[in-house]
């Protein structure tokens, strides 16, 4: 895949893998594997946010986690900030790259260690990695407090005694912590009230800005991921689909399930005439996925083509790449 070479590539990803096997019997055996991740290409780009898109299920959260090394990843390449493959990193190496990236999580609760106050969370990456000493770790803490719009004085709260729109902003406190260059968003504004969610997503663009630093924002809400993202990948059933950057997405949209996912925004006008695209049956299941493309069975223009051979990823037009045999009469 194709890197635009006028910007600097932070991380490249290359037949990312992730299996999670299927126990049963006596002995345990391997019977099967949930294919979760089934062989992704992409790349990020210093300073960007990197969209990864799809419906729930589709392996995008998976991906993040691998990528966080959360997960051991079945096979692939993930070459961070050129210094090889961070997913065969171990030891001191792995403990040094993980300064580097950190992770938001959906859930800004259970993310949260609930036996320890919020100066502490905050401070724990600081001591882990030698980061500052003494009354600079509390002034550092301090800092970041007011960064992400929560008083100093609460630092000696507990999780609980927080709104779930403060919780998150603690963790992105936590995440800001080791001064990562890149951090990965899953779904960080999913459980958050509709109001709450724009005051997040303009903190972390503000904090981008400031901190000079790199998302991979994971979401199923198109809309968000349009406000926030420079470029957008679309997951289905472990796959990418269709990737470019996110007004060639909304406008020129090349796959036919890309086509689905937008027709389903919501527009916020009675009068407004939206055609649907509704896609008929269920998602296949990711332990025997389909044959071919993957999408075909939910396809509206599949052909006998598409259940036998797996369509290329490829550049149909500058830096837009989609995976469908019949790109041209997606258009």
């Amino acid at each position: 895949m194709a890197n635009d070479k006028s910007k600097e590539v932070l991380l490249e990803v290359k037949e990312l893998v992730k299996y999670f096997p299927i126990r049963a019997g006596v002995f345990k055996r391997v019977v099967a594997h949930v294919k979760a991740v089934d062989s992704i290409d992409f790349s990020v780009y210093k300073g960007e946010t990197f969209g990864l898109v799809g419906e729930s299920g589709c392996g995008k959260t998976t991906a993040g986690m691998t990528l966080m090394r959360l997960y051991d990843a079945t096979a692939g390449i993930a070459n961070f900030k050129g210094h090889g493959d961070m997913l065969k990193l171990k030891g001191t190496a792995l403990r040094n790259m993980r300064k580097d990236i950190q992770m938001i999580f959906q859930d800004p609760y259970s993310s949260l260690n609930p036996r320890m106050r919020v100066k502490n969370i905050i401070a724990e990456g600081i001591r882990t990695h030698h980061l500052a000493q003494g009354s600079e770790v509390d002034e550092r803490v301090a800092d970041l407090m007011q960064k992400v719009g929560l008083s100093a004085d609460h630092k000696y709260r507990f999780p609980h005694e927080f709104s779930g729109g403060q919780r998150q902003r603690i963790g992105i406190a936590r995440a800001l912590a080791v001064d990562p260059d890149l951090i990965v968003c899953d779904e960080a504004v999913s459980a958050l009230d509709v109001s709450i969610q724009a005051q997040v997503i303009n903190l972390l663009m503000d904090i981008q800005k400031e901190f000079g630093l790199t998302f991979i924002f994971i979401a199923h809400d198109l809309s968000v991921v349009k406000h926030i993202s420079d470029r957008i990948a679309v997951m289905y059933l472990g796959k990418i689909v269709e990737m470019t950057d996110k007004y060639s997405l909304f406008d020129t949209p090349l796959h036919p399930y890309t086509k689905a996912l937008i027709s389903a925004i919501p527009i916020p006008d009675p009068t407004h005439d939206k055609k649907r695209v509704i896609l008929e049956g269920d998602v296949p299941s990711p332990i025997n996925p389909p044959s071919g493309c993957r999408f075909h069975t939910r396809c509206p223009i599949a052909k006998d083509i598409c259940s036998v051979e797996d369509p290329v990823f490829e550049e149909k037009a500058q830096g837009h790449f989609v995976a469908c045999h019949f790109v041209d009469k997606v258009r």
